[in-house]
């Protein structure tokens, strides 16, 4: 089986299993499903078991089948079948078979095995639908038998204008191309219709039916069946089709495919049979399916999906390009030649290069709302299990950021949320109440962008940590040291300590702590940070600040001494000169310049990275006025060397062993004349300085 093909399989299955989820969330919310989320609910179960079995995993495709079955009867009795008490087990049941399709999917996706130990859900499903329609499994079993039996009649009283199609002799797995075309049409937005033999996705023997009698596809009205003609016809492997109008009962199965099936001498037609091949041009729509079906096809086309490994070498190129730009247009060979024409090339160069920088770092931008939604399933199971009433709100959901980032950050909101769960949200309403909040706790997950990062932030609304108890477990484990005064500070950071934990017992989700060193360390591998805020019985606050993306971006190059760094443009507020009267000196902060009615710290770059050679005197420098979050301040440096785009290089892991990144470098970058020069991280050098 090809791998473009499981690609595609596994793709389609994770973005489906991803809107039920949220669709099966929201119906609880009302207790309800409303008629396009039981219809929605239909589709993707009936993608699910086509899809499924196509590849020939079993498994799946029965479970989906079986789900398929009960959503019919809602669908067809609506949601008034289902009694007010059994809503939580519908619900619970969904869950349930949605997990199993994931657990599935991710066997697939490592390679492992699908299992077919499914009985135990498929006995649960069965009783459900028992407990709402009891026997209605067995009528419709018998009534599928009596189809199969029947044969490829043509038409019926209730729907009496046929189609019968015919696919390319030898083309093989006739059932499960007759199914794929019932869902093309569905796809398409006709649902009310039938087809013979009805069985086709699951009952491989009807392909030996359909190559002998054809697949016949039967319609309340002839508008419905010109409007699927498109579909038909624009399914490669069918060969002819002929339409055929009833008043009455079915015909008699029609002639075998190798010779055009006459229209049958009784019931007589109401129309002329037509027989047509698939080739010539399609027949047309009526002009309410015409005015549809283009916009259909367009929006199909409009979107792709991209292999991940592709967009990494098309940022690789990219990234070599920039360099390779920077080389030529700095080239030691062109100083002192005044060259017009290639400076204007080099101009026009720069333009373009921008453009496939912006256009191929666009391409990676996903929204985080993906990951945010996954939190609201984590949220609502834990609530249920730990008996503990919480609502999650989401903010900034439409947030965009680099799609290998957002795969790396999944993980650590993830763990975040369920500590949040687990060890700050009070266990007894009762407890909630006594401290003046409301008794359902809440957990907020927001996104929000400044300048080149994105702040995510997990805040709980619970008890918030307990510096004593932190403080206590620290110094039993030996991370902290006796007799040392720790601030509020230090001791919360104990919690991003390796094994750390608050929690006294084992349980099946993660306390407060456990594993927070991994969450930082996946963070930090991103270029991100991790930091805790907290007051004790007013909740926490978890702040990861990530990288929009990590390849390439806009800097300005600046000079100290011999030294050359690169500070991002999107941290700089303002530049400029100034002198030694403009400095005040204050005892506690050190050097301060007043800008805008307040007064910021100045940096020197010289002396933060101890250099021995640069500027000491302000009236021989320049000054960068830069801000990230909540930190501003004045960098001090040399001079400005330009504006530049870099491509940034992550730094060897070995030094980052010595945290560096605590020291304001971010990583490194390589210019134009071929030397290395240091990518400034603002906000750890404001952090560092003050320390």
């Amino acid at each position: 089986m090809g791998n473009d093909m499981m690609e595609a399989y596994l793709f389609e299955m994770n973005t489906l299993l991803e809107q039920v989820d949220e669709i099966v969330l929201s119906a609880e919310k009302n207790s309800s499903f409303s008629e396009d989320e039981v219809n929605e609910i239909f589709r993707i179960m009936h993608t699910f078991k086509g899809s499924s079995a196509m590849m020939e995993f079993n498994s799946l495709m029965t479970v989906a089948h079986r789900v398929e079955d009960l959503f019919f009867i809602i669908r067809e009795k609506s949601m008034d079948v289902i009694p007010e008490s059994l809503r939580p087990d519908l619900f619970d049941l969904i869950f349930q078979a949605i997990d199993f399709f994931r657990g599935e999917v991710e066997k697939i996706e490592n390679g492992q095995p699908t299992t077919n130990d499914i009985d135990n859900l498929l006995e649960k499903v069965n009783n459900f639908q028992e407990k709402i329609q009891p026997h209605e499994g067995a009528a419709e079993e018998e009534a599928a038998a009596a189809g199969a039996a029947a044969g490829a009649s043509f038409g019926s009283a209730e729907f009496p204008f046929a189609l019968q199609v015919f696919f390319e002799e030898g083309c093989g797995m006739e059932n499960l191309r007759a199914f794929m075309l019932v869902n093309s049409i569905r796809e398409s937005g006709l649902t009310d219709f039938d087809f013979v033999p009805a069985d086709v996705d699951t009952n491989s023997e009807t392909a030996a039916v359909i190559v002998e009698n054809g697949f016949v596809l039967r319609f309340r009205t002839a508008d419905e069946r010109e409007s699927i003609m498109p579909t038909v016809t624009g399914t490669a492997t069918v060969s002819s089709y002929q339409a055929f109008d009833f008043e009455a009962e079915p015909a008699p199965a029609p002639a075998p495919a190798a010779e055009p099936a006459p229209a049958p001498a009784a019931p007589a037609p109401a129309a002329p049979a037509k027989e047509q091949t698939a080739t010539p041009v399609p027949a047309p729509a009526p002009a309410a399916a015409a005015g549809k079906q283009p916009q259909a096809q367009h929006a199909k086309e409009s979107l792709i999906s991209v292999s991940l490994g592709k967009l990494d070498a098309l940022q690789a190129i990219v990234g070599e390009i920039v360099i390779t730009e920077s080389m030529v247009t700095a080239s030691p060979d062109l100083k002192g030649l005044k060259l017009d024409s290639f400076a204007g090339a080099a101009r026009q160069l720069r333009s373009l290069t921008d453009e496939l920088q912006d256009v191929s770092m666009s391409l990676r931008m996903v929204p985080v709302s993906a990951t945010f939604q996954k939190m609201k399933r984590i949220v609502r199971d834990m609530s249920k299990k730990l008996k503990r009433e919480t609502v999650l709100e989401l903010v900034g959901e439409d947030t965009e950021v680099d799609k290998t980032i957002v795969d790396s950050i999944s993980d650590p909101i993830m763990h975040i949320v369920r500590n949040s769960m687990d060890h700050g949200i009070e266990e007894h309403a009762e407890e909630r109440i006594a401290a003046g909040k409301n008794p359902v706790g809440k957990i907020i997950l927001s996104a929000r962008h400044t300048g080149g990062e994105v702040i995510i932030e997990v805040i709980d609304d619970g008890r918030g940590a307990d510096d004593d108890a932190i403080l206590g477990k620290a110094l039993r484990q030996g991370l902290a040291q006796p007799g040392v005064e720790y601030s509020h500070k230090d001791i919360l950071n104990f919690l991003l300590m390796p094994g750390f934990s608050t929690n006294t017992e084992v349980t099946e989700y993660s306390g407060r702590g456990v594993g927070m060193d991994v969450v930082k360390s996946n963070v930090e591998n991103v270029g991100g940070s991790v930091t805790i805020s907290s007051e004790k019985g007013r909740g926490m606050t978890t702040t990861l600040k990530i990288p929009l993306t990590m390849a390439i971006m806009d800097g300005m190059e600046v000079a100290v001494g011999e030294s050359i760094f690169t500070v991002p443009i999107n941290y700089i507020r303002q530049i400029f000169k100034f002198t030694e009267q403009d400095i005040v000196h204050d005892a506690v902060h050190g050097e301060m310049l007043r800008l805008s009615d307040n007064y910021y710290p100045v940096i020197r770059a010289k002396d933060f990275y101890h250099l021995t050679d640069g500027a000491d005197r302000f009236d021989d420098g320049i000054i960068l006025w830069v801000e990230s979050g909540d930190k501003s301040y004045c960098l001090f440096v040399d001079e400005l060397i330009g504006q530049q785009q870099v491509v940034v290089k992550p730094l060897p892991a070995y030094i980052n062993d010595y945290g560096i990144k605590n020291y304001g470098i971010a990583g490194c970058t390589i210019l134009g004349d071929g030397t290395i020069s240091i990518i400034l991280d603002v906000a750890s050098i404001y952090a560092a300085a003050q320390s």
